[in-house]
């Protein structure tokens, strides 16, 4: 049997997670040295797996880099990868944004969906304030099989699209916002208390998780 973690000191890394859920340990970088981040990163490679990195600095990238030379970096998601995306199926995830200051949560939730193998379409500053721009694209919200919707200010964009579609959608509530938004908090209230059923909610900023579990609902 293969082992199931490697023990480097600093970290056990996970190496049955890939079976287990379908895809790599992944490894968030706040609060990580680069060296430990490098040290994580090695050792899925050695074993010959995938590598998504998230809330990495353009410096950080700029260490791991140097010791992983095909390391990638996704600036406005703050994702590094190294691999080939998986094998990418027909279900489509569409990925929207309230506005243009939500695309770099929503790049973070799109990119991290396909690296896992899954089709991804963006469709971004579509937020409630112009209606009509969301309405305008019904078709293509009802063609997806999942839709992840990230949305600053009162967060009323996934109850909205909720209720013209019959496919599940999650919820990203974002920083965006004036003082009243208290930094998310009040569009994460918003999307909790959403009368429009089918919906889940991620934390704050949280786009990856919004692309994992999208993906494993393609699954």
């Amino acid at each position: 049997m293969k082992k199931l973690y490697e023990d480097i000191d600093f970290s056990k890394v996970d190496l049955y997670r890939e079976k287990l859920k379908g895809f790599p340990e992944v490894i968030l970088c706040e609060g990580k040295k680069p060296s430990q981040i490098i040290g994580i990163a090695k050792v899925l490679v050695k074993n010959k797996q995938k590598v998504l990195a998230t809330r990495a600095s353009k410096r950080v990238f700029n260490e791991v880099k140097k010791q992983l030379k095909n390391a990638k970096y996704h600036e406005d998601a703050r994702l590094i990868t190294i691999g080939k995306k998986g094998k990418t199926g027909k279900k489509k995830i569409l990925v929207m944004s309230g506005g243009t200051a939500d695309i770099p949560v929503a790049e973070e939730a799109a990119i991290t969906a396909e690296f896992m193998g899954n089709k991804v379409e963006r469709m971004y500053d579509v937020g409630i304030a112009g209606l009509h721009r969301l309405l305008k694209n019904t078709k293509r919200i009802r063609s997806a099989n999942v839709i992840i919707a990230v949305a600053g200010m009162e967060g009323a964009l996934p109850s909205v699209v909720s209720a013209i579609t019959s496919k599940p959608v999650i919820a990203v509530p974002a920083k965006i916002g004036y003082g009243a938004n208290f930094r998310g908090i009040a569009p994460l209230l918003t999307m909790l208390n959403s009368c429009s059923p089918g919906i889940a909610v991620m934390n704050v900023n949280n786009g990856f998780g919004a692309g994992y579990f999208a993906g494993m609902i393609n699954r």
